[in-house]
């Protein structure tokens, strides 16, 4: 009773605490609720060209693509880098899709339903489809039929639940590679359309003509930059900023994070191998005598058996001896034999018999249609319930197997010469790190972090445990990975969420645990200076060294006299072109090979002093020599519409994308 007294006296403060309770539960259920107003943006992967990417379209297209990858490659499971791969493929294609389509509805183009058809299932199919693997004859080749049965086979009804599931990932697979031709064959047109307009006239094409046809012989004197020192010039501040905004266009960039980070690899401990050692010790004897021995492999080895054949060039080395020497017998069992990594032990199931290491099959095709060759195929080629047959039966044999939704008949039409056989249990074990030693080295790690909370300490501490640190720079919002670190991304996002000089928590990543430090964020709009001050410093003083080289040489009236100003000796370059990359024997010096070919288009005499990449040259040219081949004004048009032919595609999908309003929030959903 005197507790609910004592509740009573206190009824109005403890409304106003529940009422603010129940007030920051429903407020902060609002703010944080995926379909909120002030977090729907959260719901957006992006936007490309005023379109919004929902989170789960974007889902539903990784989803069917990864079910493309899986038909393409005919496995099941992707590696970190794979599905970085279809990440990004996706988002790509998700671009040019709303890139393509915008410009398409401004000007009215499109692909047709029919004209769509046609490059699927027409005569003539698109290349895409083409190469489709799934669409091969017995041959390799690509079988129209066998798109034709294809597409048959999506139209049916099934209550089997397996069956539904193939068929589904069957219908995935085919709309994803009639889109892919869709979104070509717009490209296509939309290039098509661009290579039409854009064509070369005929100063373009007198132009080029000269550029390859003129040649000249330069002779020229060379002071190199580094003969005057760094030491005796004077670069300000203010002339770094100057050459740093005339070249600001060339430092765009895009947010990113450069780290530093340090490792604690996760390896098997003393007692890891000790503990492996006595699990093998005590499987030993059942492995050695039991009934089941596919049970005790299975659940105690790295190899699992599947009760194959062995032959002598298809057993591991080590085991050759013991399955097929003059001691082969059934039911040998080896000692258990350790590398320092791995500890293993073999038994002989069945020896001395022999079985065909290859059969020959062909599909048996219905009445009417196109008979494909027979192919050989090895045990381990063949599918489980394809190989037993094929290998049990005999020459002649007709048997039927099940293939995704279908049934195909084959026929053995031939059968290698049997060969020495063997069925051998192998158990592997390499030695791997138990979940104590996982915690143990993770225990480390985070006493690292308490211990080394500063930049300076982590750093020191690192060096004094001589443990390498790792750079990584540059790393975009949208980075997969670090470095080859495996499932490294939630280190990529701590870098965008963390401060400058923030040391992380423990990530881990594979086998071994990182700890980071956040040394570089960068979020304008272009490079700042100081990461590029460097270069732009030697541009500067290369600039001052030109000027104080040509205040020295002077206005020499030969390139003897030039040479003899500078310290050096005359050279020749033979053969310049306007179109050359390199001047002579100098690498790539494009002011000096436009200087010479002005002066000797315009007859210029003399000697022309030029700052070039590498030096100041004393340029002295010879008569243009120019080609027998005359000039063919509709053969040079041709030729520059060619290489725009092969270039304005490329050119023309970049421009496009640089051009095009994109947000891209992927990094909130990675």
């Amino acid at each position: 009773m005197a507790t609910l007294q004592k509740i009573r006296n206190h009824g109005v403060i403890l409304i106003v605490i529940v009422g603010l309770a129940m007030l920051a539960f429903i407020l902060g259920d609002f703010l944080n609720s995926g379909s909120s107003f002030f977090n729907r943006s959260r719901e957006y992967v992006g936007e490309i060209e005023g379109q919004k990417i929902h989170y789960t379209d974007y889902e539903t297209a990784k989803e069917n693509l990864t079910e493309v990858y899986k038909i393409e490659s005919g496995r099941s499971d992707f590696d970190e880098e794979t599905q970085s791969q279809i990440r990004n493929q996706v988002w790509n294609m998700m671009l040019m899709d709303y890139i393509l389509r915008a410009q398409a509805e401004k000007i009215g183009m499109q692909v047709t339903t029919d004209e769509l058809s046609e490059l699927c299932i027409g005569q003539n199919p698109h290349q895409l489809i083409q190469q489709r693997r799934a669409f091969f004859d017995e041959s390799g080749a690509f079988s129209r039929d066998n798109l034709v049965r294809f597409l048959a086979s999506l139209e049916q009804e099934t209550d089997n639940a397996e069956q539904a599931a193939n068929l589904k990932q069957a219908k995935t697979y085919w709309l994803y590679w009639e889109n892919a031709v869709r979104m070509t064959q717009m490209q296509d047109k939309y290039t098509s359309l661009l290579q039409s307009m854009v064509t070369a006239n005929p100063i373009d094409a007198k132009y080029a003509f000269d550029a390859a046809q003129k040649s000249v012989t330069v002779q020229y004197a060379l002071q190199p930059y580094y003969t005057i020192a760094d030491s005796t010039l004077k670069v300000s501040a203010n002339d770094v900023r100057k050459l740093y905004n005339e070249r600001k266009p060339l430092y765009r960039q895009i947010p990113n994070r450069s780290i530093e980070y340090i490792s604690f690899a996760v390896v098997p401990s003393e007692e890891d191998f000790a503990a492996a050692a006595e699990e093998m010790n005590a499987i030993y004897s059942e492995f050695c005598t039991t009934e089941d021995v596919a049970v005790v492999v299975n659940t105690n080895s790295d190899i699992m058996y599947d009760g194959r054949n062995y032959s002598e060039t298809t057993i591991p080395e080590i085991w050759k001896e013991f399955a097929f020497g003059k001691q082969a017998k059934a039911g040998n069992c080896t000692d258990i034999i350790f590398d320092g990594e791995t500890y293993r032990m073999a038994r002989i199931m069945e020896c001395g018999y022999s079985m065909p290491d290859s059969v020959e099959l062909r599909v048996v095709v219905p009445e009417g249609e196109e008979e494909q060759p027979a192919q050989w195929y090895t045990e381990t080629m063949l599918q489980k319930n394809i190989s037993e047959p094929a290998f049990a039966g005999k020459r002649g044999d007709q048997f039927t197997v099940a293939m995704g939704l279908n049934e195909i008949t084959l026929e053995i039409t031939d059968i290698a010469k049997a060969t020495p056989k063997a069925k051998v249990a192998i158990i592997e074990r390499t030695v791997t790190p138990s979940s104590k030693t996982y915690s143990v080295i993770y225990n480390q790690a985070k006493q690292f972090i308490v211990n080394n909370a500063t930049e300076e300490a982590y750093r020191a501490a690192a060096k004094e445990a001589g443990m390498t640190i790792y750079p990584a720079y540059n790393l975009n919002a949208i980075a997969d990975k670090v470095a080859s670190l495996k499932n490294s991304r939630p280190i990529v996002r701590w870098a965008f969420e963390a401060k400058e000089g923030q040391i992380s928590d423990v990530f881990e990543c594979g086998e071994e645990f990182i700890v980071a430090l956040l040394t570089d964020v960068k979020d304008g709009d272009y490079m700042p200076i100081a990461d590029v001050q460097n270069e732009l410093k030697a541009e500067v003083m290369n600039r001052q060294k030109a000027a104080q080289i040509m205040a020295t040489v002077g206005a020499p009236q030969t390139i003897a006299e030039a040479a003899e100003k500078m310290n050096t000796t005359a050279q020749t370059a033979e053969s310049v072109t306007l179109g050359a990359y390199r001047f002579g024997n100098q690498g790539a010096e494009p002011a000096v090979i436009g200087k010479a070919m002005q002066m000797a288009q315009n007859g210029e005499q003399g000697v022309a002093l030029v700052a070039g990449n590498a030096g100041v040259y004393a340029i002295s040219v010879g008569t243009i020599t120019a080609s027998s081949v005359e000039f063919d004004q509709a053969q040079q048009i041709q030729q520059l519409n060619m290489r725009t032919m092969y270039s304005l595609p490329y050119q023309a999908i970049t421009l496009l994308q640089q051009e095009a309003e994109i947000t891209d929030n992927r990094k909130n959903f990675q």
